[in-house]
């Protein structure tokens, strides 16, 4: 077993909490100090809303995170009045949230405006703004936050009677906010994947103790990332079920819609574009740490243990995929853009998206902890059990239909090359036999096909055919012959699935194969 630094557990989990954010450490420990004095009730609940409000803020003013499908037209083109909309329900909850913070020192603010309405000398009046921009300590920077806010929920209301907003115009502002919350010492969480100590600590026993048993330190950063962000993603969607009925404030659910896609398009790039290099190039500096006399002697503990890695590396990029193709199907093609959301009751629509995209979270979880050894903690919500059926069918479809793309272009080039030897030498041969072995790989998760082993006898096909230096036609031929049989099946089961009514709609699997085949 490759050993570990001492405390590496403790070490990867307080490394993400203490550092990601960026807060010299000074400022840190005033931080923390200043919400332990706070007396007031629920008092980092109402920060961490705050908080994902100031960053909601931000990714609101990227169009790919709003819900609904892209917009086709120009941006110069659209009214973002609806946005601003958004915009302005964000400024003024944070408003409120910073107040009950602040407790009694609010009133400096309503005192510091009449102050300065009062006095007649240019010099004390610029004094009096020195001092209200001052961010020694939280408390100040909540302070010069909340005028801020306050003065910019003003200037909004104002705009929102003048009718047509432009896209320059909404960009301007936008901007001006995203600025004041960018220049913020104390209350700036405008990082992607950032963490605190004060609302992502992973409490939970089984988690901790799956963790702890990661044996590489390079995985075991990378698995704390995952399930420290799932955990944020959940509360996210806590955040948009408090809202969702709520009349005067569903808008803020399309703001923390807006970070969560944020985040899960940050986590499923870090995952499928970087987390491989990273677990490989952790696993190498372990591997040369080692003396050559050390690798021979432990040679059949190290191939375990690289095995482990590689196979947490497939868990983690099957978990990408899924993650990604379903935040993208349920934000675009289940909730409308938000021109569109004030004339549709929004409040069942916010609750199914949240129960789907919850479930999703959850299944990311179940898969992590699989490859991890343990159960996991998430459960399931009723709503997507009710849904995982369809879900399943859907899968299986794509499936299908994936299986039958690979069986196509193997044959053309079979039959364009006559010699399988000389086509499987070509650059496109083990790149199209690599990405469906990716797909199947993803695709295959949610559905039981290998109950009769035909999965099984597919991946043999696969791991034979990927292996081999070359291909010669008795190879091919087996690969050929085995999807052929793998396809027939997935066929079965499908027309099993209409005998039975259990129809799906075709459209919407059309749709997320679409999504899951595009680029992320």
């Amino acid at each position: 077993m490759l050993e570990p630094p001492e405390s590496t557990a403790r070490d990867a989990h307080a490394h993400l909490l203490r550092d990601t954010r960026g807060l010299r450490r000074e400022h840190s420990s005033a931080r923390e100090a200043w919400l332990s004095a706070l007396e007031i009730e629920g008092a980092p609940r109402l920060l961490f809303e705050l908080e994902m409000l100031l960053k909601a803020i931000a990714c609101f003013g990227n169009a790919r995170n709003h819900t609904g499908p892209a917009r086709r037209a120009p941006a110069v083109t659209h009214d973002f009045v609806e946005e601003l909309r958004v915009l302005r329900a964000t400024l003024d909850r944070a408003v409120e949230l910073a107040r009950a913070l602040l407790g009694p020192r609010d009133r400096l603010h309503a005192f510091s405006r009449y102050l300065e309405s009062l006095l007649p000398e240019d010099s004390a009046r610029h004094r009096l703004v020195r001092e209200q921009l001052a961010q020694n300590t939280p408390e100040e920077a909540l302070l010069a936050l909340r005028s801020a806010m306050a003065s910019g929920l003003e200037i909004v209301d104002g705009v929102l009677r003048s009718g047509r907003i432009s896209h320059r115009l909404w960009f301007a502002l936008h901007g001006t906010f995203v600025r004041e919350i960018a220049r913020n010492a104390f209350f700036n969480p405008l990082v992607a994947l950032e963490f605190r100590p004060e609302f992502d600590r992973i409490d939970d026993a089984t988690w901790l103790d799956a963790l702890a048993r990661i044996e590489s330190d390079t995985a075991h950063r990378v698995a704390v990332l995952v399930v420290l962000t799932l955990r944020r993603a959940t509360r996210y969607l806590e955040l948009v079920d408090v809202h969702a009925d709520d009349p005067t404030r569903w808008r803020l659910a399309l703001a923390m819609l807006a970070v969560l896609r944020s985040d899960s398009r940050a986590l499923v790039r870090f995952l499928e574009r970087r987390a491989g290099d990273v677990l490989a190039d952790g696993l190498e500096r372990e591997l040369l740490a080692l003396s050559a006399f050390d690798v021979r002697a432990r040679f059949s503990e190290l191939e375990r243990a690289a095995r482990r890695v590689l196979g947490l590396r497939r868990t983690l990029q099957t978990l990408a995929a899924r993650l990604r193709v379903e935040v993208r199907f349920v934000l675009e093609h289940e909730l409308p853009p938000p021109d569109e959301a004030a004339r549709v009751p929004m409040g069942p629509l916010l609750r199914v998206a949240s129960d789907r995209l919850r479930a999703a979270l959850a299944e990311a979880s179940e898969s992590l902890a699989a490859a991890l050894g343990v159960r996991s903690p998430v459960s399931t919500p009723s709503a997507a059990d009710r849904g995982s059926q369809a879900d399943r069918w859907t899968s299986l479809w794509m499936l299908a239909q994936v299986v039958r793309a690979f069986l196509a272009k193997a044959r053309v080039a079979r039959e364009h090359a006559g010699d399988a030897v000389e086509a499987w030498r070509g650059r496109d041969g083990p790149q199209f036999v690599r990405d469906f072995a990716r797909h199947l790989r993803v695709l295959s998760t949610p559905w039981p096909v290998a109950a009769d082993g035909r999965l099984a006898a597919m991946w043999a096909a696969l791991d034979e055919a990927r292996a081999a230096d070359h291909l010669d036609e008795a190879r091919l031929a087996r690969l050929l012959s085995t999807t052929e049989a793998f396809a027939r099946h997935l066929e079965t089961l499908l027309a099993s699935l209409e005998r039975e009514g259990g129809a799906f709609d075709r459209a919407a699997a059309a749709r997320r194969l679409r999504l899951y085949l595009a680029a992320p």
